[in-house]
Parts: C-alpha cells; sequence; structure tokens
C-alpha cells in the first residue's frame, strides 16, 4: 500500500514506512501486500543497500551484527570494504564495471563463516545486483562449511539431456520433478500447472516415498495471489530456507537520499510475506524453493520444492543451476508439448489449407460457407458456426439462431473491440457470459476468431458440457478469518484433506496447439480478405471509369441520332400525306418507315433517360412515401376499363429520397403489375418488411436483410425462374413486341438503376401464372426512417 506521495505505508490507519514484519499481519486481501517491497528481510542473511556513485552503505539488515559481526550503527555512511574488505570492494567495483548488474544478481565472494554472533553460520555467499541507480549486496549464509564439491554443471548437462527424451508433456513435467529433486534434495518436488481461471493442479510429482501423493490435486488461485504471480514474471527462483525463520528489518526503512522503500523484487533474502509463511507451515513444510515456468513471457506455471522437519539451505551453486534448469524447462516444455501433438498439429494445418483453398476459390469468407462442415475436420469441437453477411451457417451442434446472434454482439462489443488478440478461448463461457448457462449442454467451451474489424465475419467453434470432478487440497471456499493486531485479517487454509467437487458448464480445455492453429488461420483468412477486398476496389474503379464513359457514350450517341431521326419521320409522315401512292404495298412500307421512326426515337429516349440517371447528382428530400403511391398510381399506365383493387396493408414511412426517382420506382413497379396481369381483378400490394420485423424474404441478396425493404406484388402471369437474371437487362421483353401494351424493354433497367443510386439493390420472386412480386431497398433513407413519424 502507498501514500498519496507513493511511499510505503502499512494498511493502517496511520501511514508509516512499510514493514512485513510489523504490518504483515493486517491484511485482508493478499492482493494487496507489497511483496516486492517488505522492508525486511530473511534472517538467515543479511542485506547491505550501497550508494552507486561511492559504494558507501547506506542501508542495512538490523541482523548484520549476528551475520557479518558489525553492529549496523557503526557501518551506516561506511564504505563498503569496512564490511567486506578491501579485496572484496576491489572485486565489487571490478564487478559493477565489467558485468550487467541490472535487476541481475551475480555471485560476487564468499566469506568466512563465524563472522557473527551466530558462529554456526556457515560460510557466507555474497551476491550483488544494481536496480534504481542503488547497489544491493547479499551476504547469506548458507549453512555449510565447506566448499560446494558437486559439479553441478555435469548435473545440470545430464538434465538437460534426459528432458529431450521425453515424448509427451507429462512425461517432461515427470523428469524435471524428478531431476529437480535430485539437485536440490528436496523432500517433495511438484510441477504446478496453472488452468486459465488461474487455479493450479500438481501435474507431476517426485518425492519420499513416505510422503503422501498430491498429484492431481487441485489448489484454488488465491493459494497463488496475484502479488506473487507478478513476481514470477520477472525471477526465475524464490528460495524460502526457514519458514518458521525470523524476519530482520531494514535500517532506516527507507532509502535515505530518496526516502524510499528499496525494491527486493530480486533480492533472494526478500523477507516472506506472513500469510505464506503460515501457509507452508500449516502444511508442515520446513523449507521451500519455487521456480518459474513461462511460455511466451506468460506464467505457465511453477517447479514447487517442499522439505520437512528442518530448514533446507540451498547454496549459490544450486541456486545457480536451479535458475539455468528452469530457463530450459521453459524453453523446452513448449516443444516437448508440440511434440506430443505433432499428428494432432500436422492434421489441422492440413484442413486448415482447405478452408484457405475454398475461401480463395469462393472470393474470401464466403467460400468458407459452400463446405462449412469442413470446419469440423480440423478441431476437435462438437459444433461449429460462420457467420457472413448478416448469415449464420452452421454444423454440428450449435445454439440456436437467436441465441448465436446475440453471442456474436457480445463477442464484438466486449472481446474482440477491447483486444488486439486474434483468438477468444475459454472451456468455461458462462464464466463470461452468463446467458451461455442456457446453452451449456452444446457450449460450454468456445473458440472463436473474428474475420473482420467490424464483426462482419466470425468463426466459432463450440464444445459441449464436460462434467469434471477434481481433487481439491482442501475446501477451495474456505477463507478462514482471524483477530489481527488492527482487527479481523485473513489467515490461510489449515486443511489440506481431500476435498471433492463436482464441476459443470465446463467443457475440455482447449489446448495451446489449437489456439496456435486457429489463430494462424484467422491471420491467413484476414489477409485474404484484406486481397479480395483491394482487388475488388480495384474492379470497382475501373467499372465506375467504365460506366461513366459509357454514360457519356450512350448520351452523345442518343442525342446526336435524335436529330437525325426526326428529319427521317417528318419526311416520311409529310410523303405520306402528300404523295399519290396507289400502289398499297408502298403505301405499307411507309406506314411501316413512320412506325419504326416513333420506336427508334422512343428508344433513344429511354437510352438519354438512362444516361441521365447515371450523370445526375443525387439529391435527397424528407419524402413521405405515401404521397408518392398516390402519386405513382394517378400515373401508372393501366388497361381501359379495368377492374383494379390497391392493398395497402399499413402506411409506409416518411424517409430521405430523390422525390421524383422514388415516385418513378413505384409508377413503373406498379404499370408492369397492371400490365402484365390478366385476372379480374387486377390486385397490385404495396408494402414493406421492416429490419428487425419477422417476416419472410424470399430470394433475398446477402446484406440486405438489415435493411427495410419494399415491395410491389401482383397477381399476374408470373415470370419463370430461368429469366430472373436476365429481366433487369437493358431492352429485354420476354413477350411479343405488340403483346402486353407493347414497350421498349427499359422500365426495369431503369427501375434498377434509380434504387442502385440509392445505395440498394432490387429483386424479385415469382411463380409462372401465380403472380410476382419485385423486392427493392433505399438504405440511403434508413437512416431518417427510425426517428420518422408513420404517416
Amino acid at each position: 500500500m502507498t501514500t498519496t506521495d507513493g511511499k510505503a505505508t502499512s494498511p493502517t490507519i496511520h501511514p508509516r514506512p512499510y514493514s512485513t514484519k510489523r504490518d504483515g499481519l493486517n491484511f485482508d486481501n493478499c492482493d494487496t501486500e507489497p511483496v516486492q517491497i517488505p522492508g525486511c528481510v530473511q534472517a538467515h542473511g543479511a542485506l547491505l543497500v550501497l550508494r552507486l556513485a561511492d559504494l558507501c552503505i547506506m542501508q542495512a539488515s538490523d541482523n548484520v551484527e549476528a551475520i557479518l559481526g558489525n553492529p549496523v550503527q557503526t557501518i551506516l555512511n561506511r564504505p563498503v570494504g569496512d564490511v567486506i574488505g578491501s579485496e572484496g570492494e576491489r572485486q565489487l567495483r571490478e564487478l559493477i564495471a565489467t558485468q550487467l548488474l541490472d535487476r541481475n544478481p551475480l555471485y560476487l565472494l564468499s566469506l568466512p563463516g563465524g563472522r557473527g554472533q551466530a558462529g554456526d553460520a556457515g560460510i557466507i555467499d555474497v551476491t550483488v545486483h544494481v536496480i534504481n541507480n542503488v547497489a544491493i549486496l547479499e551476504c547469506e549464509s548458507t549453512g555449510r562449511s565447506a566448499a560446494v564439491s558437486l559439479d553441478y554443471y555435469a548435473l545440470v548437462k545430464k538434465t538437460v539431456a534426459r528432458l529431450q527424451t521425453a515424448d509427451s508433456l507429462l512425461q517432461f513435467c515427470g523428469h524435471v520433478a524428478e531431476e529437480i529433486r535430485e539437485i536440490t534434495g528436496m523432500h517433495r518436488v511438484m510441477v504446478y500447472k496453472f488452468h486459465q481461471d488461474g487455479h493450479g493442479e500438481i501435474f507431476a510429482e517426485s518425492k519420499r516415498a513416505d510422503l503422501a501423493p498430491w498429484l492431481g490435486m487441485h489448489f484454488p488461485a488465491e493459494d497463488f495471489p496475484k502479488p506473487a504471480r507478478d513476481m514470477f514474471s520477472k525471477i526465475w527462483l524464490r528460495p524460502i530456507p526457514d519458514s518458521y525463520g525470523a524476519l530482520a528489518e531494514m535500517v532506516p526503512l527507507h532509502y535515505p537520499d530518496t526516502d524510499e522503500p528499496v525494491d527486493m523484487t530480486y533480492c533472494s533474502l526478500r523477507g516472506v510475506s506472513i500469510m505464506y509463511t503460515e501457509y507452508l507451515q500449516n502444511m508442515l513444510v520446513s523449507g521451500s524453493a519455487v521456480m518459474a515456468i513461462r511460455r511466451e513471457d506468460q506464467l505457465w506455471g511453477l517447479i514447487t520444492c517442499h522439505h520437512y522437519g528442518e530448514p533446507k539451505h540451498l547454496p549459490y551453486q544450486v541456486r545457480a543451476a536451479c535458475e539455468l534448469l528452469a530457463q530450459v524447462v521453459s524453453l523446452q516444455h513448449n516443444a516437448a508439448e508440440d511434440k506430443e501433438h505433432l499428428a494432432y498439429r500436422l492434421k489441422l494445418d492440413s484442413v486448415h489449407q482447405q478452408l484457405l483453398m475454398m475461401a480463395a476459390r469462393g472470393g474470401g469468407v464466403a467460400g468458407l460457407a459452400i463446405s462449412a462442415q469442413s470446419l469440423l475436420n480440423g478441431i476437435e469441437a462438437g459444433g461449429a458456426a460462420l457467420y457472413h453477411d448478416d448469415q449464420w451457417c452452421c454444423v454440428g451442434a450449435t445454439p440456436d439462431v437467436v441465441q448465436l446472434s446475440q453471442l456474436g454482439e457480445w463477442l464484438n462489443e466486449v472481446k474482440f473491440a477491447t483486444t488486439t488478440a486474434p483468438v477468444y478461448a475459454t472451456d468455461s463461457l458462462a464464466a463470461d457470459y452468463t446467458p451461455a448457462a442456457a446453452f451449456a449442454n452444446v457450449a460450454s467451451g468456445l473458440l472463436a476468431i473474428p474475420l473482420s474489424r467490424h464483426g462482419r465475419a466470425l468463426v466459432l467453434w463450440f464444445r459441449p458440457e464436460f462434467i469434471q470432478t477434481v481433487n481439491w487440497a482442501g475446501n477451495p471456499h474456505d477463507k478462514a478469518m482471524v483477530p489481527g493486531p488492527n482487527g479481523l485479517r485473513l489467515t490461510p487454509r489449515s486443511s489440506f484433506a481431500l476435498f471433492v467437487e463436482s464441476v459443470r458448464q465446463r467443457c475440455l480445455p482447449w489446448t495451446p496447439v489449437e489456439c496456435a492453429a486457429v489463430a494462424k488461420l484467422q491471420q491467413q483468412l484476414v489477409e485474404l480478405v484484406i486481397e479480395n477486398v483491394e482487388q475488388r476496389l480495384t474492379l470497382n474503379a475501373e467499372l465506375a471509369n467504365s460506366n461513366a464513359e459509357l454514360d457519356a457514350f450512350t448520351y452523345v450517341a442518343s442525342h446526336d441520332l435524335k436529330e437525325p431521326l426526326r428529319g427521317i419521320h417528318q419526311y416520311a409522315f409529310q410523303l405520306a400525306e402528300n404523295a399519290m401512292l396507289p400502289d398499297h404495298k408502298d403505301r405499307s412500307k411507309l406506314d411501316r418507315m413512320i412506325r419504326l421512326t416513333v420506336r427508334m426515337d422512343s428508344l433513344l429516349e429511354s437510352l438519354l433517360h438512362f444516361a441521365r440517371i447515371g450523370k445526375t447528382v443525387l439529391t435527397l428530400d424528407n419524402v413521405n412515401l405515401n404521397e408518392i403511391i398516390t402519386e405513382a398510381v394517378e400515373i401508372a399506365d393501366s388497361p381501359k376499363d379495368a377492374l383494379v383493387e390497391l392493398v395497402l396493408p399499413r402506411l409506409l414511412p416518411t424517409i430521405r429520397c430523390n422525390r421524383g426517382w422514388c415516385r418513378e420506382i413505384f409508377t413503373r413497379l406498379i404499370s408492369n403489375a397492371l400490365i402484365f396481369t390478366d385476372a379480374v381483378p387486377k390486385r397490385v400490394e404495396i408494402g414493406m418488411i421492416e429490419a428487425g420485423e419477422l417476416h419472410s424474404r424470399p430470394c433475398c441478396p446477402p446484406g440486405s436483410r438489415h435493411h427495410t425493404i419494399y415491395y410491389v406484388s401482383d397477381n399476374g402471369i408470373g415470370i419463370p425462374s430461368s429469366y430472373f437474371s436476365h429481366i433487369f437487362k437493358l431492352f429485354k421483353r420476354l413477350h411479343g413486341r405488340d403483346e402486353y401494351g407493347g414497350g421498349n424493354g427499359t422500365g426495369l433497367t431503369v427501375v434498377r438503376k434509380l434504387v442502385e443510386r440509392h445505395g440498394g439493390k432490387i429483386w424479385l420472386d415469382s411463380v409462372t401464372g401465380g403472380g410476382t412480386t419485385f423486392y427493392f431497398t433505399l438504405p440511403l433513407g434508413d437512416a431518417s426512417e427510425s426517428a420518422s413519424v408513420r404517416s
């Protein structure tokens, strides 16, 4: 805990420099304990803090006389040579000048035992490191009276060679436990693996024959609080030779030059949390050493060593060997797991390459939907789902579409929007996303990757619930509070007896191999999507340029052709009026020429109108669609004396659109509905389907489901499905020139152009003899629609 000016304090109501020895019983939450600045050291060694500029002693632990024979007050502000001798000071200066000591403790020298009041302290090993512009000397009693004779290099070399023979991660960790126990001489050595939720499991164990086995036991996350985990992301080894040992306080508690506590993160002598020593004592552990196992800078687990009945001092050489092995284990245990899962990883790579080929052939993510079953050919899962173009494509056992949509929104808004991680993996989805409890039977676990920045594409794999029986070392829910100096304080569990618990809403965990495989797949698919987008942008730019040139050509050609055509029509008409043509055939030819010029003029006028739509700037106004419908009905072509039934299921909204163009869209569609209908009465229905409305949307193209859809439906002659792709082509007619009122085949082409200028799409659904419905969207008007008032 700290004060507002950053100084460490006890958690009491009276701020003062913090000391574990005095203030370590005041915590009700282990995560708040400042373990890196305990203000104390383990009493089997003495700590000296030196000013780096002149190597004068600015702080010392209050047991320095017992360890080194110098009263603490006599060495403060004195050169370090007064304690370690002039030769020792020379060696220290040389080491500082030639070695990298920043946060890196190195062996300096050994001092003979019997220097202090504890005459049986044995040889004293001295190490040094630099942090925050101070040098820290650790003078640690080893409990030995002679130099270490074992060849620890040979032991390490033998251990590394044995680790390389492991065929699985479990076998590898078993070798680790056995080799570390041989090197340290500890009574029990365990490889402790952290699970995703923070709790730990004894994954491998080597022990003295008479000790009860702990292999497979689980320990709650609270047994290893966050400050300790953070510490092991920086250090490799934490020795505690005597869990019953005293603490020695620093004098003064703060470094005089800065009035700040000394950072003991990298000190082997760093004072131990009273909560932790009580925890060890409750397990009857007298000596302990813990080593970190990291994977890509993340704490994967620990190598935990326990000794019983007496303190267990590890000489510097032993600790150095253990630190080296911890680093080797961290590097090799990933390779051991890869070796174990090699066949599975090769299978995943093969399947994912096939998925990439499908995506490439299909033009991106849409290609995956062609054979969604392939999503389950690789990852071992119960079901999978692909979200693309507002649609879910599912295979195997998955939540329903509504549940998938809500889950997808949560992933995009909570998980992928706040992190750059390419993969979200959990074996307990309900713990993160409460609604998942409703479908835990099919999706207790989730592995998910996004394929776009805005959540337009997701791939999800699901695993069903796997009810597990967990053997806990004691009741994980037992958090005992006892009276302390300043009220109730937290105390560690005193019972480690077997506690069996049945765990639900969990699946078999996703393996690192699976997470790495889908992360690689995600990266490759995103690159493919980006490449396709870039190609599409290039093609769209080229197409836009071609369309502009075509519009210009159409406009000029049709405009320039109209003048000579008018001349031909005029001369033909005058000739027909004035000339005396007794031959009936000649007269018929002249009449046909007049009709053809009229038809040609109509075609050119349609071309000009079509070209103007492409060249005219789109202007938008607030338009009441009900008024537009009234105007369109009045303008629409209708056979004389026809009985017409016009149906509007509900009033239409006021939206932003181009009034004239929107009126023309409805006029042409209503005209078509009336012209191509033989039924009596002629029935025309005009309506809409709102974006969130539960309603069928036949033949709806991708991307149009989340827009309001307008439609014009009739009970007419219908259109064969084989003509659906041709109906909007320019000058395309499905009937004879003089059937159903004639026409030049440009009406629906113009309608499509007008709809597209509004950012929309148009399509149809029809049955021969059963009527036709034309659907279209006007996305530029959607934004104002939600705020409009129905008229």
